[in-house]
């Protein structure tokens, strides 16, 4: 039996103290918060974990700059905190990045009133970052010649922060953690409809995707964390809230590496909106947020595409210019905005926040979770801890530290035991990392299981999939640990190759039937073959 087939079937027989629907950031720091602190919780999502607007960020983790010109002090001051807690916390997972902004003649802002305001959101940040800089035309040229400063009267450098792996990724060991917790996790499971019984019991009937089978779920408390359908499943449920949801949609392309800069260059494009280009490995993220969109999920635009590369194309100054041929993969996701059901539904929209907002129904022990961002994950997990408390659920652990990476000692006897076996020997010529550094990144404790495994079998650390850096052992770790459902599961949220490989690259790369059989058994043929129909079908929609 599956880890995702014992979890359905232990999902039917027991009773929970929580059910989180949605299994996206806030319903991922929900699972980690509760499970670590004592409770007994169950997690479903209809699709993959991470499936939607948590796999689709820009990977920056930032506290927020852009809400200073709407005044919004209070939320800034707060996503600084949480950004510099969540690099303490994950040092090998969040790192400090420099922004680099070009400032164009006949922008709406002087330069100098910017500078003062990296100035303050580095006092908010507690002076954690190192010091903004205000930036000249000559000194642009000379630290970046790649931006075309013809038009650039100066700019502004200053500090926040990035994931090294991609957001989904990070998001799915909130939900790993959880499991090893005790909770019961699974994903393309779908809630239906649900009811309380007289005892204040609630019944979540849910049904398995897959086979179509039927999965009760009994809990004390429901948490609504699905994100962009929070308002969807809220209707379900008949739950009235005081807020809801606009949504604004993020785009971002993929292609290669434009420059070997480790900063965030940062622009605002020709409407005005932030345009960036974030370092992504051996790649290039390229794109900004903020167009408004109705339904959800929200998808790439032939003008989207060509917004951005025209952007990119007139502020840089590059070799030849970028065209369609040149994308390798894409990001959309919705960006739910949280608003008040009394507020004007005619104000200026773009000016909203990624705040996050927790309604409580006490009475029938229902939360619904609007809004957030990755930034204020932490944040998110112990209030939505201490409401649970509140509503009468024992959590006999509550001042437990929940998250962040394994202690310095621990850290420490990882890479001992690593230079012991010469572990980093192994590292694939392609790699810009270390074999060790990468797999205590992403595995944490489960990197000594993969130690072992290498230990006794030197095949285990060789690179299954080529042209990617994953190795046999870790695609074996994905097969029994990381419930990997369909071969997107793990090409596009559990790793990022999706995202640095064209499709026909992955489909042609030697060892990828050999990972699907690894991941899939029998279904592997048909696992690969499911995929890259989606693919072509996107395609041909698109």
């Amino acid at each position: 039996m599956t880890l995702r087939e014992n979890n359905l079937k232990l999902m039917s027989e027991r009773v929970f103290d929580v059910l989180v629907i949605g299994g996206g950031i806030n319903g991922a720091v929900s699972a980690a918060s509760l499970t670590a602190r004592g409770a007994r919780v169950a997690v479903i999502d209809r699709g993959d974990f991470a499936g939607e607007t948590s796999q689709s960020s820009s990977n920056l983790v930032w506290g927020g700059i852009k809400y200073l010109e709407t005044y919004e002090f209070a939320l800034v001051r707060k996503l600084c905190k949480s950004r510099n807690h969540l690099v303490r916390s994950y040092p090998s997972s969040v790192r400090r990045v420099r922004f680099y902004a070009a400032i164009e003649r006949g922008f709406r802002k002087h330069r100098v009133l910017l500078f003062l305001g990296t100035l303050l959101y580095w006092a908010f940040g507690n002076f954690f970052t190192k010091k903004p800089r205000l930036l000249t035309r000559s000194g642009m040229q000379r630290d970046e010649p790649v931006i075309d400063t013809r038009d650039v009267v100066g700019g502004v450098e200053y500090s926040d922060a990035y994931l090294v792996d991609n957001d989904a990724r990070f998001v799915f060991n909130f939900l790993r953690d959880a499991m090893d917790h005790g909770a019961v996790v699974a994903n393309y499971v779908t809630f239906d409809r649900s009811e309380r019984d007289a005892e204040g019991l609630w019944t979540a009937h849910c049904h398995n995707e897959l086979d179509g089978s039927q999965v009760p779920i009994r809990a004390r408390v429901i948490i609504n964390a699905t994100g962009p359908y929070v308002d969807a499943t809220n209707a379900i449920t008949s739950q009235e809230t005081r807020h809801h949801h606009v949504f604004s949609k993020g785009v971002h392309l993929i292609v290669d590496r434009i420059t070997d800069s480790p900063r965030v260059l940062t622009f605002f494009a020709d409407d005005g909106r932030l345009f960036f280009v974030i370092p992504m490995g051996p790649k290039s993220c390229i794109g900004t947020t903020d167009t408004r969109v109705k339904d959800v999920p929200p998808h790439v635009t032939e003008e989207d595409r060509q917004f951005i590369l025209d952007n990119v194309n007139k502020r840089l100054r590059l070799p030849k210019p970028l065209t369609l041929d040149d994308i390798i993969a894409e990001r959309c996701g919705a960006r739910p905005l949280v608003v008040s059901r009394r507020s004007n539904q005619n104000a200026d929209w773009s000016a909203l926040s990624r705040k996050h907002v927790v309604e409580v129904n006490a009475e029938q022990r229902y939360l619904s979770i609007l809004g957030g961002k990755l930034t204020d994950c932490i944040n998110v997990g112990d209030e939505v801890a201490t409401i649970v408390r509140d509503l009468g659920v024992r959590l006999p652990h509550f001042d437990h530290v929940w998250y962040g990476e394994p202690s310095l000692e621990i850290r420490e006897t990882f890479f001992h035991q690593a230079r012991l076996m010469r572990l980093d020997n192994y590292t694939a010529p392609e790699s810009s990392e270390l074999i060790s550094s990468r797999l205590w990144r992403r595995y944490g404790m489960a990197a000594f299981s993969l130690l072992e495994e290498i230990q006794r079998d030197e095949s285990m650390a060789e690179v299954l999939i080529k042209g990617t850096e994953y190795t046999r052992c870790e695609i074996q770790l994905a097969a029994r640990r990381e419930m990997v459902t369909k071969l997107e599961d793990f090409l596009r949220r559990r790793s990022k190759i999706a995202l640095i490989a064209k499709t026909d690259t992955i489909r042609n790369a030697p060892g990828l039937m050999e990972a699907c059989g690894i991941l899939f058994g029998e279904a592997a043929q048909a696992r690969f073959d499911e995929y890259f129909a989606a693919h072509e079908a996107r395609t041909s929609h698109a």
